[in-house]
């Protein structure tokens, strides 16, 4: 008997694992309410529009509980559906469309997106920047303290010749210290104007005097001045290609009123109408 029930016992496993596993795709039907059928598909985009923080929960956990929630939802809409009120039908329609033309438009956007348009952008960024007016670039470093006292130290260690990145990293509490104070290259605008003004007050190799800010007192030292060319690819390419897909979705929305007929009838409306809330109940 144990011999015969060892036996039975291991067909049974043989034949689970050697059971052909049934191809399995976005139209499998995992569930049905009523006549309703709801698909792996259906469970998959759920699962994609869940927030951040589900992302980390294994699919064993998430999976039966997103079956669950869909055949609940099904449920819900198909006892309220003919229970909606001209407002939230008006709302479904407003989001149904929403939807469709948001897909419309990313459609758009990413087929807009090729290494041939980007490489046409950037070149039209170059040529516009060759023809503007030269744009002045500084590079400088400088010693934020906020006493006093640090000021005067500050000089005072400057006018025995120290080095400035030394005194720099010594008196300094910006987070470049540890460079030296060194601030890189910038352009005007992007420093505060105090600031800006007397970077530019000074030649390649100059110290300024303390100058005074919000943040403290800066002792500034320009290193180096050069005219700005044209950023890499890699730096402006996030911008180029903002500015193509928005540009394509202009082009396809002229595109399509151009092969539609389309009447704007609000002409002449009273706008205060759009506050009337109570017309939904009519």
């Amino acid at each position: 008997m144990i011999k015969n029930a060892s036996l039975a016992a291991a067909t049974a496993i043989f034949a689970v694992f050697a059971a052909p596993t049934l191809a399995q795709d976005a139209s499998t039907v995992v569930a049905r309410v009523g006549d309703v059928e709801i698909t792996l598909g259906n469970a998959i985009v759920m699962r994609g529009q869940l927030p951040q923080q589900f992302s980390q929960i294994p699919d064993e956990t998430l999976f039966p509980a997103l079956i669950q929630q869909l055949i609940e939802q099904e449920l819900l809409a198909q006892s309220y559906a003919d229970q909606l009120s001209r407002g939230e039908t008006l709302m479904l329609e407003n989001e149904s469309r929403n939807f469709i033309a948001n897909a419309a438009l990313m459609r758009t956007a990413s087929a807009a997106i090729t290494p041939e348009s980007v490489a046409a952008a950037y070149q039209a960024y170059a040529d516009a920047f060759a023809q503007g007016e030269a744009v002045t670039e500084y590079h400088a470093a400088h010693i934020l303290v906020r006493e006093d006292a640090q000021r005067d130290a500050v000089v005072a260690a400057l006018d025995e010749g120290r080095d400035f990145a030394e005194v720099a990293r010594e008196f300094s509490v910006d987070g470049s210290a540890q460079q030296g104070g060194d601030l890189g290259w910038f352009a005007a605008g992007m420093m505060i104007s105090d600031f800006q003004a007397a970077v530019e007050a000074l030649e390649p190799g100059q110290v300024s005097d303390p100058v005074q800010t919000q943040f403290g007192w800066h002792v500034i030292k320009l290193l180096e001045l050069r005219d700005a060319s044209v950023p890499p690819l890699e730096e402006v390419q996030e911008e180029l290609v903002a500015e193509i897909q928005r540009e394509a979705a202009r082009a396809a929305i002229a595109a399509l009123r151009e092969a539609a007929v389309v009447e704007d009838l609000s002409e002449g409306l009273d706008p205060s109408l759009l506050s009337q809330v109570d017309l939904l109940d009519e």
